[in-house]
């Protein structure tokens, strides 16, 4: 008959596939069309720049393709929070290296939190413990907290499971990184499991112009150089800066904790911020912070734990002037008056901008998935 187009039945078959997916991806059923879809993911080894140390990766979280293209669209999902207006990348941006550039943030209600975001170049590599205070061992345990913080996200993990079985796409990613049978199956430990794959997957290009250098690519210039030299104590006719022992190369980190002297106490006790001690308990470890990486240092300002030195420059003036006043036991030995003048506190910040790394922030692999 003219006028009437009839449905081919390979178009049928999908449509009806279409619509038992729908139904069938309730978390109340015991299985699903979830299990037909076949479960293969493809395994990752991250490996950084030459030089770098082989990333630590738990045995029961490998890293795969799936895992971090689910953990990519978690960590920019707004579903994670209580009025879904922020999401992990609302503290995390690419452009401020993984920071928001702010000195401390604010969570859905608007209350600011008390510590600057960290970056997270790199941050697979940790393995001493995560936040400035290392509180958590891992980052499957890392990616929990925010979501229950009630100055972050202030949301619970039951109502988040809830919407992730829920979603009309998250049971199918699940499906495929981490091969549950029905939407039931999601749960947190599965959600952090997938963040804590695409955080590990944050690594530097090694396209940085230090990076070329260390290869013997380029050459730095006069300027640089000296930076070079004084951030590694490399010449004993130039003053040592005393950069490198908390932050060596390759990762410009030693992921470790420093009472760095920027609160000019009177004793162990009377830190605003006992920093590690609130860990550990241990009166010796109050106001001890991690030592983020200098990679990028130059885009993830403002600086120190609490933001509280807005460029290089004051940051240098504080390591200069020796620390400040405090007298503390615990105040590192190498927070010392250094003596730099002029010159050499402007080669080291042209030497801390050789550890940009544009072609990192770029990356595509690392954007929000939803523009």
């Amino acid at each position: 008959m003219q006028g009437i187009q009839y449905m081919k039945i390979s178009d049928f078959v999908w449509l009806m596939m279409a619509i038992f997916l729908q139904f069938s991806c309730r978390k109340d059923m015991p299985v699903d069309a979830l299990a037909q879809i076949p479960y293969s993911p493809e395994k990752v080894e991250i490996r950084g720049p030459e030089g770098f140390p082989q990333m630590p990766v738990p045995p029961e979280n490998p890293t795969t393709v799936e895992g971090i293209e689910l953990g990519r669209r978690l960590f920019y999902d707004p579903i994670l929070s209580a009025d879904f207006t922020m999401s992990c990348a609302s503290c995390h941006l690419p452009k401020g290296n993984f920071t928001d550039n702010l000195a401390v943030s604010d969570g859905i209600d608007g209350i600011s939190g008390r510590r600057s975001s960290m970056s997270l170049l790199n941050i697979g590599f940790a393995d001493q413990g995560l936040f400035w205070d290392g509180r958590a061992a891992t980052l499957e345990d890392q990616a929990l907290l925010p979501v229950e913080d009630t100055i972050e996200l202030h949301n619970t993990w039951p109502e988040v499971v809830a919407r992730l079985q829920e979603h009309k796409d998250y049971p199918l990613l699940f499906r495929k990184a981490f091969g549950i049978n029905h939407a039931g199956e999601i749960t947190k430990e599965l959600a952090a499991r997938a963040i804590a794959q695409f955080e590990r997957s944050l690594v530097s290009s090694g396209n940085s112009k230090f990076d070329r250098f260390f290869r013997g690519e380029v050459e730095l210039n006069d300027e640089e150089y000296l930076g070079y030299v004084l951030f590694f104590d490399l010449d004993a006719d130039i003053p040592d800066a005393e950069c490198g022992h908390c932050h060596n190369a390759p990762l410009f980190t030693v992921n470790d904790y420093f009472n760095n002297g920027i609160e000019n106490v009177a004793d162990l006790n009377s830190f605003p911020d006992r920093g590690r001690g609130e860990v550990t308990g241990d009166q010796f470890h109050n106001g001890q912070f991690r030592a983020p990486t200098l990679r990028n240092i130059t885009l993830s300002a403002p600086y120190m734990h609490d933001g509280r030195f807005a460029s290089l420059d004051e940051v240098l003036n504080h390591y200069n002037d020796g620390g400040g006043d405090q007298v503390v036991i615990n105040k590192d030995p190498l927070i010392r008056k250094l003596r730099l003048d002029e010159v050499q506190k402007e080669a080291l910040i042209s030497f801390l901008n050789t550890l940009t790394d544009t072609s990192f922030i770029q990356d595509p692999r690392y954007q929000d998935p939803f523009e």
